[in-house]
């Protein structure tokens, strides 16, 4: 590390380092407590998750609970934005990746719903628990919203393309409603246990399949 001249400065070299290992320490703490609650919301539900019960879960002091969040609710509204961050992160990383084709950034970012990293039954059963509050909770709504806003608004873009390349007679706005409330559809399946996720999935394709048949097959986009 250098000092306000340039040059190094020992004594402060040797300040800094624990220093980011106490960062580091807080962001660890932090994530544990998220994934505490992450597990208790998917068990228990908003309601009957207590800080304690993160605690517990944690394997950590309930003071230490107290001392990152200072509130169940601010604990909550944490688990909600990195739960968002998350998910937006790994679409958008998802269509990047895609390259340029809206067929293959439409199936990435369908496909992106069902990872492994993203779709898992705790972290599906966390949203669920986060949806039945986010009509009465503000701060959860803006959350929600803004992460549904987004990715609708991205698929729309995509559909817009699709149509433009193939003449399809949908309007994309009203196609993007639709395709996002299959796939949130799904997630709910996959919660209640009515479904498998490759179960799921395949749904997913065949719906793709059938939408845009001039663009998708059952093993993916089609070349052209």
């Amino acid at each position: 590390m250098a000092d306000d001249a340039g040059e190094a400065g020992p004594g402060r070299a040797t300040a800094a380092t624990p220093v980011k290992g106490r960062k580091a320490s807080k962001a660890a703490r932090r994530a544990q407590l998220i994934e505490a609650t992450i597990d208790s919301l998917a068990k228990r539900g908003y309601a009957e998750t207590t800080m304690a019960d993160v605690a517990d879960g944690a394997g950590l002091s309930r003071g230490i609970v107290n001392f990152h969040f200072e509130s169940k609710e601010n604990l909550l509204i944490a688990t909600l934005q990195h739960l968002a961050d998350e998910y937006v992160g790994h679409w958008e990383a998802a269509v990047t990746k895609a390259g340029p084709r809206a067929a293959d950034r439409l199936w990435a970012v369908v496909a992106a719903d069902f990872d492994r990293r993203v779709c898992t039954r705790r972290k599906i059963a966390a949203w669920c628990a986060f949806w039945g509050e986010a009509k009465s909770r503000p701060t959860y709504q803006a959350l929600c919203g803004a992460r549904d806003d987004k990715y609708q608004q991205v698929v729309q873009g995509i559909l817009a393309e699709l149509k433009a390349e193939a003449g399809y007679g949908y309007a994309p706005e009203a196609m993007a409603l639709s395709l996002c409330a299959m796939l949130e559809g799904l997630w709910v399946r996959l919660m209640m246990g009515g479904t498998r996720r490759e179960a799921a999935w395949a749904a997913a394709v065949d719906d793709l399949v059938a939408t845009f048949p001039k663009h998708f097959g059952y093993e993916g986009p089609l070349a052209g």
